[in-house]
């Protein structure tokens, strides 16, 4: 593989775990629409957008609504997320990646951020880590949700850096499709066995270091 020239991060579940507030949210919805939504079921939620997320969990009720109103909820749903984002502090990144991405930025790597999140700029603000990123591709951007490319093709173009150049990092099955479709370098984030299909997987940043990708691409 070529020399590393940028990093680009999924969000939720790389950076911080807000996973926990998206199912609390997302149960309560189900909730009062009659039924629950279980920690499995969740996980089909992953690394997809609120609307799909919406839907999927509609499907698994029997519930059928108009467009307006599963504007209503996914609207609701996200002002309860972000109630709960907002009591988020810098302690609640996950162990070992601000220190990774300081290592990465002291090497000249660029650093980029690509999740399926709206929120990604207030989730930045509250753990203080929005002046680490060159380039920050969220929801509000992209118009194909993961395993799409284009979260990715857009945060590679952003730092003009070419995809062979270019290693992501992802926590979901959908995100790790999505960096290989964009012709990038996969880490998965997380079980081996969930995200087989990434280049290599860590379980976390923990002792990571940059000297420990580099030995992963060789």
């Amino acid at each position: 593989m070529p020399s590393i020239h940028a990093c680009l991060f999924d969000l939720d579940g790389v950076i911080v775990d807000t996973a926990r507030y998206h199912y609390i949210a997302w149960r309560e919805v189900a909730n009062a629409l009659g039924f629950d939504l279980t920690p499995a079921q969740n996980e089909l939620l992953k690394g997809i957008s609120r609307m799909e997320s919406l839907d999927i969990i509609l499907a698994i009720g029997g519930v059928e609504l108009t467009d307006e109103e599963k504007v209503k909820l996914a609207t609701g749903k996200n002002i309860r997320y972000l109630e709960l984002c907002s009591e988020m502090t810098p302690a609640d990144t996950l162990p070992g990646v601000r220190h990774f991405i300081d290592e990465l930025k002291e090497k000249g790597v660029r650093i980029a951020l690509g999740s399926a999140s709206k929120n990604a700029r207030v989730i930045l603000q509250s753990i203080d880590m929005l002046s680490y990123f060159d380039s920050i591709v969220d929801g509000n951007r992209v118009t194909k949700g993961k395993p799409d490319p284009e979260v990715f093709q857009l945060g590679a173009a952003d730092l003009e850096i070419a995809p062979e150049n270019c290693v992501v990092f992802e926590d979901a099955v959908a995100g790790v499709q999505s960096a290989k479709a964009a012709g990038m370098y996969a880490v998965g984030v997380g079980e081996k066995s969930v995200l087989a299909e990434a280049d290599t997987v860590i379980p976390g940043f923990e002792n990571y270091t940059f000297a420990g990708l580099n030995n992963s691409l060789s």
